[in-house]
């Protein structure tokens, strides 16, 4: 496993005072361990599960040529450009049964969707497009062509190819896909266990009376709520004050129990608690050649102070306070870094929130230098087309914009003030929160 200090080596331009947004998933896929334990479950338990082992067909999907469409099936040679072609019809096939019989030159088929085509068919022309009278059918010319709706052998699937790849996240088409192969049950890595904390003696509990100068804890019910959406096993450590023996408590039981901890609170420049000092006592303390704790200044809004580490093996992900940066950096960062440690491919389409491009509907000041993540709400205008707006205020403590967005605009480090109509990029919230 390599330490910190090698893997920050290997980023052009690393500075921990300035990081730029581009080089925290770089960095955390690289600290991150890959995952070793699997089971095999009842296919039906597998949805959202990350896939332990590349699936081999053990046969065709489809096992035959078959009808795509109800409709009568012949030879597509016999089509004419120019002539109307008149067949006999010899026979009915059903999904589910081989036709028996024999069809000679100008017969027909009437076959239903999915039956088998019989050797020498090759053409399905739906039964709406013909005209059928006393056994006989007319295909007009053009309505047709040699091949069409027909669905040949192995299309989907063939016997021996990989029909799914080791790290892809099992959703309900790839449990259909595999359901399709007859495979009843399939492996898996382990699930995730994270354990979670927040931190700071002005965090009440739900249930605490108020008090002033103190707020009711919201991090810890989205941080909840963004694991549950990745299928991850929680662990909630609840509200821990500035306490040194409180702290090193929390971060001990929640290495040993979890794969990753998250923290939020304690992890800005000049902060007058505990939390950095104990962050960095026990990431150096247990297992020193393994643990570590780097405090970065990431050139991003909000979101800007950020803790990674080891606990020992076990990562640690120390987020900001404010409830907006907490959800900000869980998605842009902690969440890919999770997939990555539940074994998805980088490729999959879950690891990373999905990106449209839209065109801002208003004007919007921005310095080079960071990226900014800005709350908007993309919608569709009269033509079709993708417009975006701000939700107003951008605090990050306002986390009533985060209920009214539907995604995030991503300003990167070196963009410049945007003018009413430019084409931004949002990550979108869809199937993510």
């Amino acid at each position: 496993m390599k330490s910190l200090a090698d893997i920050a080596d290997t980023l052009l331009g690393y500075d921990p005072d300035a990081l730029q947004a581009d080089s925290v998933n770089a960095f955390l896929a690289a600290m991150v361990p890959e995952p070793t334990q699997t089971e095999s479950l009842p296919l039906m338990q597998g949805l959202d599960r990350v896939l332990a082992q590349d699936i081999i067909s053990p046969m065709d999907v489809p096992p035959h040529d078959n009808s795509a469409m109800d409709g009568y099936a012949f030879d597509g040679s016999a089509l004419s450009a120019n002539t109307p072609l008149q067949l006999q019809v010899a026979g009915r096939a059903l999904a589910g049964q081989a036709f028996a019989g024999q069809i000679g030159a100008g017969q027909c088929l009437q076959i239903m969707t999915g039956a088998i085509l019989p050797q020498g068919l090759d053409t399905v022309v739906p039964q709406e497009l013909v005209k059928a009278h006393q056994g006989r059918i007319v295909i007009a010319p053009g309505t047709v062509h040699p091949g069409d709706n027909r669905r040949l052998l192995g299309e989907d699937v063939l016997r021996g190819s990989v029909a799914l790849a080791k790290g892809s996240v099992l959703g309900p088409a790839a449990l259909g896909l595999l359901a399709s192969l007859g495979l009843p049950t399939v492996a898996v890595f382990r699930k995730l266990r994270v354990a979670y904390f927040s931190t700071g003696d002005e965090i009440l509990s739900l249930g605490d009376s108020p008090r002033e100068g103190a707020v009711y804890d919201s991090n810890r019910y989205t941080v909840w709520g963004m694991l549950q959406g990745m299928g991850i096993e929680c662990i909630d450590l609840g509200v821990v004050r500035d306490d040194p023996t409180l702290l090193e408590a929390a971060f001990r039981s929640a290495a040993e129990q979890a794969d990753a901890i998250i923290t939020s609170g304690g992890v800005s420049v000049g902060e007058a608690d505990h939390t950095k000092a104990m962050m960095r006592q026990l990431a150096h303390s247990d297992s020193p050649g393994e643990g570590g704790v780097a405090f970065w200044r990431i050139a991003m809004r909000p979101g800007r102070p950020m803790a990674v580490g080891r606990i020992g093996r076990v990562p640690l992900f120390g987020l900001p306070g404010n409830p907006v940066a907490v959800m900000v950096t869980f998605l842009a960062f902690v969440r890919p870094a999770l997939w990555h440690m539940m074994g998805a491919r980088p490729d999959d389409p879950r690891v990373h929130c999905p990106l449209l491009q839209g065109r801002s509907s208003e004007a919007i000041r921005k310095k080079p230098g960071r990226t900014e993540y800005q709350r908007a709400v993309v919608s569709r205008t009269a033509d079709g087309s993708l417009q975006v707006r701000t939700t107003g205020q951008q605090g990050s403590g306002v986390l009533s914009s985060m209920v009214q967005a539907n995604g995030l605009m991503v300003l990167p480090h070196e963009q410049g003030n945007i003018a009413q109509g430019d084409v931004v990029q949002v990550m979108m919230f869809a199937g993510v929160l």
